[in-house]
């Protein structure tokens, strides 16, 4: 009987590993399913800007009446 509950002991070790490591894969999953989503906002966000810098990269002339004076 003694080898019985030692082996059911280590069933019942091993279940729980297992059980653990279910959950930490579906947090693991959920995580990276948010980071995913949080790049593709950045990603759109990143286009948007260089879409509004337009063709020369925001390195064109600017109107001096844009700029702030140099004592702000």
């Amino acid at each position: 009987m003694n080898e019985a509950a030692a082996l059911e002991k280590r069933i019942v070790e091993l279940e729980l590993k297992a059980a653990y490591a279910d959950d930490l894969l579906d947090r693991l999953n959920q995580t990276v399913f948010r980071q995913q989503q949080q790049i593709e906002i950045l990603a759109r966000e990143l286009a948007g800007l260089r879409e509004s810098q337009g063709p020369d990269g925001g390195t064109g002339a600017r109107n001096p009446r844009d700029e702030r004076p140099p004592h702000y």
